[in-house]
């Protein structure tokens, strides 16, 4: 049996994993309980196709996407199941109980949760099939964000682990696996912390939104496309690299306090006006055009730097 997908929740993550999924040559099949999915799945094959002919790609590399009537039947012939319903935690365990029920034996079962576990959505389900779920948290919108934090349950078996990685690099992805659960997974906990920081420098009238955004932009945002917190660090040493850092700075970065915050409806209004005033009352579809194109870009640069970046030799053990 060839390997195919099955996606569950036709939403926006949904859908940017079903055209990955095909994009990537897999047979994808989509089941959302949204009235206009035959449109929904219409469009994204067209867009799949439409994209692979403007990178002459051939037909035959391309998977499809089709619709499917129920959970049971996207799932009946799936060795991979991507869901991406609602972010419920009382919803999920007993969807993942259907999907099981009509899957293959060795199929395996991922949610894109933001924050539910692997093992809340797996407590109930036999330990042969709680072995075969996992977290696949990908960063919005998959399609073109690298990275998918594959995160097990202590019940996951650590060849559904490796397979799930092995899936998601097949795809052109970046997966990296956490060594255990953690509320909030690791993307969304860094994105957590200074979300804070950014609204409480806000708050107390140390910066302005589009300021903020302006200094993240221009310094941390355009460093960190390029390499990650540890080796920014060690980069930034000197000879002594993540050491130098530390002696250098890191005791005065300890020394800085944190400012009142406040999450509330009446604290959040000075945000809310600021970042209407700067980008609008809603989001609007060129905005986003916009952040993809220079993502896109971004990601292009770093697939040249990469092209010509010579192997680190390694150090001769004598």
């Amino acid at each position: 049996m060839s390997f195919c997908v099955a996606v569950i929740g036709a939403g926006t993550i949904g859908r940017s994993f079903a055209w990955l999924f095909a994009r990537s040559g897999y047979p994808v099949q989509v089941f959302d309980p949204r009235p206009d999915l035959a449109e929904v799945v219409t469009e994204l094959q067209a867009e799949v196709s439409a994209d692979a002919a403007a990178h002459d790609m051939l037909a035959s590399e391309l998977g499809t996407i089709s619709l499917a009537e129920s959970v049971e039947t996207a799932v009946a012939g799936a060795s991979f199941v991507q869901e991406s319903g609602p972010e419920d935690p009382q919803a999920k365990p007993k969807l993942f109980a259907q999907i099981a029920a009509a899957a293959p034996k060795d199929a395996i079962f991922a949610t894109s949760s933001s924050t539910i576990p692997a093992s809340l959505i797996a407590r109930h389900l036999p330990p042969e099939v709680a072995a075969r779920v996992i977290v696949g948290h990908p960063f919005n919108p998959p399609h073109l964000m690298p990275l998918v934090e594959v995160v097990p349950a202590p019940a996951t078996s650590s060849d559904t682990v490796e397979r799930a990685l092995e899936f998601y690099r097949s795809c052109g992805r970046e997966p990296v696996a956490l060594n255990r659960e953690v509320r909030g997974f690791v993307g969304n906990r860094l994105q957590n912390a200074l979300m804070k920081e950014a609204i409480s420098l806000v708050e107390n009238g140390v910066i302005s939104a589009p300021d903020l955004d302006s200094v993240m932009k221009n310094s941390l945002g355009l460093r960190w496309s390029a390499v990650g917190q540890f080796e920014a660090m060690h980069l930034g040493g000197g000879d002594k690299g993540i050491r130098g850092f530390m002696d250098h700075i890191g005791t005065s970065f300890v020394e800085i306090g944190e400012l009142p915050l406040d999450l509330s409806e009446a604290g959040m209004a000075d945000v809310y006006a600021q970042v209407e005033q700067a980008y609008g009352q809603t989001p609007s579809r060129a905005g986003a055009q916009t952040r993809d194109r220079a993502q896109q870009a971004v990601l292009e640069a770093r697939r040249q730097r990469d092209r010509h970046t010579p192997p680190a030799v390694k150090p001769d053990p004598d």
